[in-house]
């Protein structure tokens, strides 16, 4: 069933891009003691579907869990069967959106323009990813907001910190993403968790 992934007040989306199952649960495991209750698998990191399946019949009760960087509906399809309830892609595709709204299932896609927007949310997104956020800049959400509905949520991923979180909160921005930010398969699980906690705290600093 659809839910609010970002019903808490911590929105934002754990990328683990690179992360391998036999330490996935662990490392979900100190990224959602820190708060954070939406956690990607990018489909590019070492057999995605097992660490998919994995933290979903763990942590899926209370936390979103599903795929990155899903490309085709194929994709989205074999994310559903291995218990994600999470799609979030680096681009605008009406079949993938489609295909993830029918499986209902929350569905993150990417876009940059108001073209591949407004083309994500006739799909059916309510949420969209601006990727690469850095590369275009808090005006640019700012810019698009007029002209985006109020129910619509933009995510920004891509070259953001934990610096950066107030200017973008202000422009409009409802949540964010962060990988490299958060975790490379280098990382120890104590620093993964001291990054999490770093971006939790800067973005409720932000929200008061």
């Amino acid at each position: 069933m659809r839910s609010d992934v970002f019903a808490g007040d911590v929105p934002i989306v754990a990328i683990l891009r690179g992360v391998a199952p036999s330490t996935c649960l662990q490392v979900a495991e100190v990224i959602y003691r820190a708060g954070i209750r939406v956690i990607e698998v990018p489909l590019n990191s070492p057999d995605p579907f097992t660490s998919i399946r994995t933290l979903s019949s763990r942590l899926g009760s209370d936390c979103a869990v599903g795929a990155g960087t899903v490309l085709t509906v194929e994709d989205v399809n074999r994310t559903h069967d291995a218990g994600g309830t999470l799609v979030v892609a680096p681009n605008c595709d009406p079949d993938v959106i489609r295909r993830a709204v029918q499986l209902q299932l929350n569905v993150i896609p990417g876009f940059a323009t108001p073209t591949e927007a407004f083309t994500a949310i006739r799909a059916g997104a309510s949420e969209l990813k601006l990727f690469p956020a850095a590369t275009y800049g808090p005006q640019h959400v700012k810019a698009l907001r007029a002209v985006l509905p109020k129910s619509v949520r933009v995510i920004a991923v891509g070259g953001i910190g934990a610096s950066d979180i107030p200017a973008w909160l202000e422009a409009g921005t409802s949540g964010f993403g962060f990988g490299s930010e958060l975790f490379r398969p280098d990382f120890s699980i104590a620093e993964v968790e001291n990054r999490a906690r770093q971006l939790v705290d800067a973005l409720r600093e932000a929200k008061k």
